[in-house]
């Protein structure tokens, strides 16, 4: 199978990763903004429900640490 550059790999494809993978490549802080925004909202998510907050967001972050450790212990 041979990588054809004018065809783009699959996370660009999909719409909201493929517009931030655009978006990072111009501009890395992007990230830092994303990972902002992101603890904001898990610190007022607590803020307003409490630990039950905290739970959801551990039990959706699961799937996304397994395979987070399966991509790094690839050869």
């Amino acid at each position: 199978m041979s990588l054809n550059p004018a065809v783009p790999l699959a996370p660009v494809r999909i719409p909201v990763l493929g517009h931030l993978a655009r978006a990072l490549g111009q501009d890395i802080n992007l990230a830092f903004y994303l990972v902002t925004i992101f603890v904001t909202a898990i610190v007022l998510a607590v803020m307003t429900w409490g630990l039950p907050a905290l739970v959801i967001t551990a039990l959706a972050l699961v799937p996304l640490m397994f395979a987070w450790f399966i991509i790094i212990s690839l050869p």
